[in-house]
């Protein structure tokens, strides 16, 4: 809703540019937009948010632990299968609010949110992503345009971070492959050394009838459709195992 409302702003010129955290924007994009840019990473994990406890682990046996997100609720899961998961919704300031009034034990939100908007002082603790992987696009900011501003594509250049793009092309291909939504149950993270892109994904089922699906890969990247690639094969690996 938020993205389309940015997009009408585009269509209509009342507005340039729209500039989005790449996390919630479709796998799509619609026609008539594109993506001109995405901007140098911010932190792509996740982050531990709690006033009592220092880690996940540190919970006792049953402690209430704030998400809504389904990526994170089937992570949890496979980590510590005793907690009880209860949704939780607002913005920041509002997620905050509900756990200093202690409705949860601890939620778990995005490093990069924290840290832009100055509260990394709320985090106790940063998940290596073998233990959360985040989500596609996680942490990344992307510029949508009108197709055809060749113009603003030319203006946006300094801000291109090729690195951050290449990764986030392979982790959003894999979520586009398998069904294109930002709220299913689906981790995916890749990182560039020199020309080799690494991309792990994970899939679980939310009603934890499935154990989680893992698949990774490895491989020379030089282009987006190359990084897009080896998006495409990660999301065979994982159909290949048990995802849908």
């Amino acid at each position: 809703m938020f993205v389309k409302e940015l997009e009408v702003a585009l269509s209509e010129g009342r507005a340039d540019i729209a500039v989005h955290s790449l996390k919630d924007v479709p796998m799509d994009m619609p026609e008539g937009f594109s993506l001109a840019c995405v901007m140098e990473r911010e932190d792509p994990r996740d982050a531990w948010v709690s006033s009592q406890y220092a880690t996940l682990m540190d919970l006792p046996q049953g402690a209430v632990v704030g998400t809504s997100s389904l990526r994170r609720t089937v992570l949890l899961r496979a980590l510590r299968p005793d907690l009880k998961i209860e949704p939780l919704r607002g913005n920041l300031d509002t997620r905050l609010r509900k756990l200093d009034e202690g409705q949860y034990a601890g939620i778990i939100l995005a490093a990069a949110g924290l840290k832009r908007l100055k509260l990394s002082d709320r985090i106790r603790h940063v998940f290596d992503t073998n233990q959360m992987l985040p989500a596609a696009g996680q942490g990344a900011l992307g510029i949508e345009i009108c197709e055809g501003r060749s113009d603003l594509v030319a203006a946006l250049q300094p801000l291109v971070h090729t690195t951050s793009w290449l990764a986030v092309a392979a982790e959003r291909a894999v979520s586009r492959a398998m069904g294109g939504s930002c709220s299913m149950p689906l981790a995916a993270h890749a990182t560039l050394a020199g020309d080799v892109l690494s991309l792990r994904a994970a899939w679980g089922d939310p009603e934890g009838a499935v154990q989680l699906v893992n698949a990774a890969i490895s491989g020379a990247v030089s282009s987006l459709q190359d990084a897009e690639d080896l998006g495409l094969q990660v999301a065979h690996e994982l159909k290949r195992g048990g995802a849908h």
